[in-house]
């Protein structure tokens, strides 16, 4: 198949638009995921009786449980944002399709 000279395989794709902000909210979103590990640790060492890494909040077993449950909170929602930019960050670069057809890379 002969091609021309002015042939340019780069305009046959639209360019799309930056993904700095999804990258920017994935990386804020690691942050926070690891915030809401070091919570659910410094919960637990506090359920086994180690030394408070909270002080007064962590020094009882209430409070080390509600530092365990905000811990897994903050890590269930910052695992859920960093899945939601990394599907808006990709879908750019995909086909226009229904994202129930397209397989799960995430």
């Amino acid at each position: 198949m002969k091609i021309s000279d002015g042939f340019d395989a780069r305009r046959l794709r639209p360019k799309g638009q930056s993904n700095w902000r999804f990258r920017i909210a994935a990386t804020f979103a690691a942050l926070l995921a690891m915030c809401g590990v070091l919570l659910t640790m410094a919960g637990i060492a506090g359920l086994l009786g180690q030394v408070p890494g909270l002080g007064e909040l962590n020094s009882n077993r209430a409070g080390a449980a509600v530092v365990i449950v905000i811990g897994l909170f903050v890590l269930y929602i910052s695992v859920w944002l960093w899945r939601r930019c990394r599907r808006r960050a990709r879908q750019s670069m995909a086909l226009n399709i229904s994202p129930h057809l397209m397989k799960k890379h995430d």
